[in-house]
């Protein structure tokens, strides 16, 4: 933020191959000759028609999609070495004297050889579930659903979401947090739209509650079922839609428990906090709680009180049992996966089951298996150069903001404030959870789950009146994935990330510029999107824009908004735009910002041709494949419909047809189908 143009180039390569000048690239990149995989690209396809399929076309072409997985690409190729990391590290375990290994060592080995022990677990058959079983099973009152559906032990569903996060008003702090929940399938629109697939869905979804309830014992299982999706309708008429969710001013209603008890009294809200071990009072006085979706809650605890109890009897048993399903018998892992695997995902068979063993390591003991995965596969220097580039990107936005021609100088000193006060996080958290309250049992998987469950609920929980921590991460090392956290205004890129063809420090500049420095862009643009700017500096949700520029501000994204509505993945249906509108903000402002640092990485001299492509068509090129990824029909559905992130392809267009230099680089013209004349592009940074 102090150095000058000339050093800040300098810095920017650091750890990259030098972008300038004729110079040699030290040392072959894992993808082509200098980064990006040039087969790739269809030649056929112009790139204004179409810059997804451009850049990835002949992959496309010859690309199988695993019949284990619902997609497969650059992401998912990242997380199937991830897992195989993972299994090594097992493995290794596994190879050593018992009695020679730590105690988190004898935890992972355990958990996950119990996980793998198939027989085992059918000669257990519903003996390891019989008491939760018997539990949901006396529930009679509405009172005892309450306590059911909060129960840790049996970790069913719930109408209402509890978790404990941090207070958006004082990031010093924990807060209470009670959301809406209830349903089976991903989004309300699964229960409610007319659209015939989705209307096929609930069919098979209708098949699968009465197979589960057949497997636990019952009779009549398809009248339960349509109790059970009725109930689940309903839940879902009542909830708020996904672009209502995003507004991060609308999700914030602290309130006390009498008033909570007000707003929604259909519901017995102490019976279930106190089943949940959270404290009625604070050191202050009566609890506060943050309600969410606060005009959803009287409609929700309505449907609550109306379903009889026999129907919620069995709503706890299918959820229950879906929980579980991976822990019992294979006809019980096979009927669940069947609907939640192959009708939802599209894949025609599981994961195998080590693989599967070591995401639950991952998910129970992600910090003990990430702390083994960082020694052996994340070096140290690997961290230097990531926090480098990490740095210097801060560094180009400070010098973006400075000059930006839409923002009044009052909101500009904000913006530069809170840059400033931004905290990158590289590789791994300084800090190790302490997992030795964890007791693993060896060969009593769903006990050992319960207890991984019950763990890291109680280490929430008995922090709730401390002081926040915030050394702490919400992502272990081994995932494929970054992210922004507002209320601690951090940026955080787990080590798994941090390799090609995001990161290659053997790949041209232009290249690491066009993969992980406009991923890096991104998730720092997420404090100045849509909701990330209503969080100032210090990580408080309030507003520190002027009024002008705010409306200046919502102008440009709901421009931006209304591009994504016409973007078609499948046909008839859309992408949301305003459910999707912090990501696609995100990926048009890191690619713009990613650009602008590898421009000033030249430090003023012309960037080389290689193979006939010029710095910005590498560049672009570049961030096209970070994306290159094929989905099967019924995962690209529920993308779109259920989750905050456009489809990859739109990624990629939705990003670069916004970006000037991009018609620069690759000649986009009038007539091209997503050719955009200038001034409809989406100016923000």
């Amino acid at each position: 933020m102090r150095r000058s143009l000339f050093l800040l180039a300098a810095v920017l390569s650091a750890g990259c191959a030098t972008a300038s000048g004729d110079s040699a690239i030290p040392a072959k990149p894992e993808l082509g000759a200098w980064g990006v995989d040039l087969t790739a690209i269809d030649v056929k396809v112009k790139p204004g028609d179409d810059f997804f399929t451009f850049v990835n076309g002949n992959w496309l072409k010859s690309t199988v999609i695993p019949p284990e997985r619902s997609s497969i690409g650059s992401f998912q190729l990242l997380r199937i070495l991830s897992e195989k990391r993972m299994r090594d590290i097992v493995s290794d375990i596994q190879a050593r004297p018992y009695d020679k290994l730590s105690p988190e060592e004898k935890k992972l080995r355990d958990l996950y050889e119990a996980f793998v022990d198939q027989s085992r677990i059918e000669a257990a058959g519903l003996t390891p579930v019989k008491a939760d079983l018997a539990t949901i099973d006396h529930v009679k009152t509405l009172d005892d659903v309450a306590r059911a559906m909060a129960s840790t032990k049996l970790a069913t569903q719930s109408v209402f979401n509890l978790s404990i996060g941090v207070d958006e008003k004082d990031p010093s702090a924990y807060s209470v947090v009670l959301g809406q929940s209830g349903l089976g399938m991903p989004d309300r629109d699964y229960y409610l739209s007319n659209d015939p697939a989705l209307v096929s869905t609930r069919a098979a979804y209708k098949k699968y509650l009465s197979a589960m309830l057949a497997l636990a014992g019952l009779g009549g299982t398809d009248m339960r079922a349509d109790a059970i999706l009725a109930a689940e309708t309903a839940i879902a008429s009542a909830q708020w839609t996904r672009a209502e969710n995003r507004d991060e001013s609308k999700t914030y209603n602290p309130m006390t428990i009498s008033d909570l008890t007000k707003l929604a009294p259909e519901f017995p809200w102490r019976v279930f906090l106190q089943e949940a071990g959270v404290p009625l009072r604070g050191p202050k006085g009566e609890r506060i709680v943050v309600v969410t979706q606060k005009s959803a809650f009287p409609l929700l605890a309505k449907v609550f009180a109306e379903t009889p109890v026999a129907v919620w009897r069995d709503y706890l048993t299918v959820h229950y049992l879906h929980g579980v399903a991976g822990y019992l018998p294979k006809k019980f892992d096979d009927t669940n996966f069947a609907f939640n695997g192959t009708v939802l995902g599209g894949q025609a068979q599981q994961l195998d089951r080590p693989t599967r063993g070591v995401h639950l390591l991952d998910t129970l003991l992600g910090e003990a298996l990430g702390k083994i995965y960082v020694d052996k596969y994340f070096p140290p220097q690997s961290k230097k150069k990531a926090e480098e580039l990490v740095a210097n990107l801060l560094k180009a936005y400070e010098l973006d903001i400075k000059t930006l021609p839409w923002m009044s100088e009052a909101t500009r000193q904000k913006a530069l404030e809170k840059l400033h006060k931004f905290t990158p996080h590289i590789g791994y958290p300084n800090k190790w959870i302490d997992y030795s309250p964890f007791a693993v049992q060896r060969g009593d998987l769903v006990a050992d789950v319960q207890a991984g469950t019950a763990f890291e609920w109680h280490r929430e929980l008995k922090r709730l009146d401390d002081p926040v921590d915030k050394n702490e991460w919400g992502m272990t090392p081994p995932t494929i994935n970054a992210y922004y956290f507002p209320p601690f205004n951090e940026v955080v890129f787990p080590a798994a990330i941090l390799q090609p063809p995001f990161f290659d420090p053997n790949a041209d500049d232009a290249v690491n510029y066009g993969g992980i420095g406009a991923v890096i862009g991104h998730e720092i643009s997420h404090g100045f999107d849509d909701q990330g700017a209503l969080y100032d500096g210090d990580g408080v949700l309030r507003n520190w824009w002027t009024d002008s520029d705010k409306k200046n501000f919502d102008a440009r994204t709901g421009q931006l908004s209304n591009q994504f509505d016409t973007y078609e993945p499948l046909p008839g249906l859309h992408v949301i735009g305003r459910n999707t509108l912090g990501e696609n903000i995100a990926d048009l402002a890191g690619v713009s910002i990613a650009l602008k640092a590898y421009h000033l990485s030249l430090g003023g001299k012309p960037a080389p041709v290689r193979d006939g492509y010029t710095g910005d068509q590498r560049f672009f090129l570049s961030y096209g494949q970070i994306w290159r990824s094929t989905y099967r029909d019924s995962a690209l559905r529920m993308q779109v419909l259920s989750n905050e992130h456009s489809p990859a392809q739109f990624r990629v267009i939705g990003a670069t047809r916004n970006v000037d230099g991009w018609y620069d680089a690759f000649g986009a013209k009038p007539g091209d189908k997503y050719y955009l004349p200038a001034e409809q592009r989406v100016h923000l940074w």
